[in-house]
Formats: structure tokens, sequence, C-alpha cells
């Protein structure tokens, strides 16, 4: 089993102000940071695969196992235990979403083996945590909960799960989709050499697939799961620090309107109309890259201190920001209008302007005109 890695879907790979470091803290003896991407040995700590679970974008993933063909397997068998080796190749590689998912679309009640890590260990602590996340996030708008055990399973459970149909997988994914079917994800080439370290780069391929806004399966699956979920009378907010997969955000007055924070955005959480007036966030689509934080130079963009479980349920795209908009008089361009110079030409061809001006003066006092 192998780890691919696809430049093209990675936070880091949209902007090089991307701090985003979430495979590294939960692999560090794995996965390094160069030339601003993700780079590893693919021998080298695969069988746990946590850096699956915790990428935003899912960037990573498995060469003999898809969890999004594990959540439907395991859905349509009669077993309510994943384990290690026996239905996944690690718990980690399942992620908060998946997990709340799978609790969701589950009649009974499931069971998570954690007999087999060792105790005290980071691995441990880890899938600990996540399995918290997602049971305090499903304790906020119904009774289930998923169940763990430290107590070897016998033999005879250790069953696999059997093939589900390819169409409902198909079906159930394009329901899923906010914006209809799935894209299929590419792999980087998988003939490597296990003990070097795999380094990537940055080439047309990838900046085509950097442009496209693309929601990962793991949200689509949620967002399917939820609406298939009855809502609670009343909706709790919990806080924003307690959540570590969706986020609502605001915009204060600081913000210049330069548009960086919604272009990079790798799933349209944050968007624009087409005068470029507004800014727009959906929290559904948002998966807390933090980005858009790390692109904003004035430091305009925050979390809110809560997020409203609400969202789950009516999802809602809200207005951040707005702005006056002119169409430039040179260019034809809109630009935000601030009206404190009455300005008629945007900022930039007022620069390629004063430039010209610049330019012209220069070469009338060379021929001495001037």
């Amino acid at each position: 089993m192998r780890l691919h890695f696809d430049a093209g879907l990675c936070v880091r790979a949209k902007s090089k102000s991307s701090n985003c470091t979430k495979c590294v803290d939960v692999c560090p003896s794995s996965i390094q940071i160069v030339d601003n991407l993700p780079s590893f040995t693919p021998s080298t700590g695969i069988q746990a695969a946590a850096c699956v679970g915790v990428c935003p974008t899912e960037a990573f993933s498995l060469s003999d196992f898809s969890v999004t063909e594990f959540f439907f397997r395991f859905l349509a068998s009669k077993v309510r235990l994943i384990s290690s080796g026996i239905n996944v190749p690690c718990i980690s590689v399942l992620s908060v979403e998946h997990l709340i998912a799978l609790a969701l679309a589950s009649d009974e009640a499931i069971c998570l083996d954690l007999a087999g890590y060792e105790k005290g260990s980071a691995l441990l602590g880890h899938i600990r945590t996540t399995i918290e996340e997602a049971n305090f996030i499903l304790s906020s708008f119904c009774d289930k909960q998923l169940e763990t055990n430290i107590v070897a399973i016998p033999m005879e459970a250790q069953t696999f799960m059997p093939k589900q149909e390819e169409a409902s997988r198909r079906d159930f994914l394009r329901n899923a989709s906010l914006k209809g079917a799935i894209k299929q994800k590419k792999a980087f080439d998988d003939a490597v050499n296990a003990r070097m370290l795999q380094q990537f780069e940055i080439d047309g391929a990838v900046i085509a697939k950097i442009k496209n806004k693309q929601l990962p399966d793991k949200r689509k699956i949620l967002f399917t799961a939820l609406k298939r979920t009855n809502a609670p009378k009343v909706f709790e907010i919990l806080p924003q620090e307690e959540v570590s997969f969706v986020s609502q955000k605001h915009i204060n007055e600081n913000c210049t309107n330069c548009q960086i924070c919604y272009r990079v955005c790798p799933t349209g959480a944050l968007s624009s109309d087409s005068k470029f007036s507004l800014i727009h966030f959906d929290a559904m689509l948002c998966v807390k890259c933090h980005l858009c934080h790390d692109v904003c130079e004035p430091d305009a963009i925050g979390l809110q201190s809560g997020f409203e479980i609400k969202e789950f349920f009516e999802p809602s795209q809200r207005i951040l920001a707005a702005f006056n908009v002119k169409r430039c008089n040179e260019c034809g361009n809109y630009f935000t209008y601030t009206g404190a110079g009455k300005e008629q030409i945007c900022p930039r061809c007022m620069v390629e302007e004063e430039e010209a001006f610049f330019l012209h003066h220069n070469a009338k006092k060379m021929r001495g005109e001037e």
C-alpha cells in the first residue's frame, strides 16, 4: 500500500502564503515541507496514514484503500465494528466528517476498535481526539454516539466488508454533491522508490487543477447524511475551537476588496458577484483550511466565536462585506470606489497612467524640451 499526494488539491499549492501543516503535525516523522509542498517517503508511516484523514481537501490518498468505498461497503454490511487491519488500514484515515456521517447513516451503534494501538502513543491520542470531536458534535443535535473498544476482537468477528454495487455509490455521491457529479481525482505515478523522499512540483496540469473549486468527497457524504437526519428543535452554537472541519467567518472594516481570499478558496466557500461588489460565505463549503486568513494582508477575516449547528440543516450563503464599485473609464473593469478622490479609473490604470506620465516627462527632459 502506497501513499499518494495530489498537489493540485493541496492548500499549500494554491498560495505560498498558506501556513497549513495539518499533515506534518499528525505525522512529523514521515512528512516534511519541501519547496512549500508536503514531501514524504512512501514506505514510512503508511500503516497509519493519518494525513489522509486530516487533510481538509483530500490531497492524500492510499493506493489500495478508498475511504469513500469503505463508507459504502461498511454501511452495506451487517458488521458495525471498525478495526485496523480488518476493514481499515488504520482508524486515523477516517476524518471527523466520515465518523459523523457513518454514525448518522447507520441504524445501529458503531464501535471503533482501539485495542491494537499503543497506550499513550500520539497516534492513539489523535484517534481519540477525532472520535471525541465527532461525538461532541453528534450530541448537539441527536442521541447517536460512536462507541470504542479496547479489548482484542475475536477472530470470528473479523469479517471483511462485502462489495456493494457501484451504482449505489455513484447515486449517493451524486446526491451529496452541492453542484453535481463527482470529479475523479488523479493519482500521481505510483512507480517510485519506496526508500526515496518523494517530492512534488507545480506544473501546468497542477495549475489547471488548482483553479478548480472542488468540494471533498467527505463533505458531500456528510452533507447528504445530514439531509437525511431530522433537525433538532433547538439549534446549539458550538465553540469554534471545538469544530475542526468547518467554520463561520466575519470580515471587518480593514478589508480592501483585493479579491484574493475568494480567488484562492479551494472549495468556493468564499465567492463574489459579477461586479466584485460583495463577498459571500457559505459555511457548509468551508473546510477550515485557514487559507483565506493566511493570504489576507490587512488581517480582515476572522472566525466567529461559535459555529451554529443550524448551518448543518439550513445551510445559507451570507454576505460578509459589501462595497461601492464603479466601472473604470480606461479598462472597463469594476473597482472599489471610495469616493475620496472622485476616482474615474481603477488603481491599476492609475499606476499605469502615472508611469506613462513619468516616462513621457523624462523623455522630454532628455530631448531638452523642458
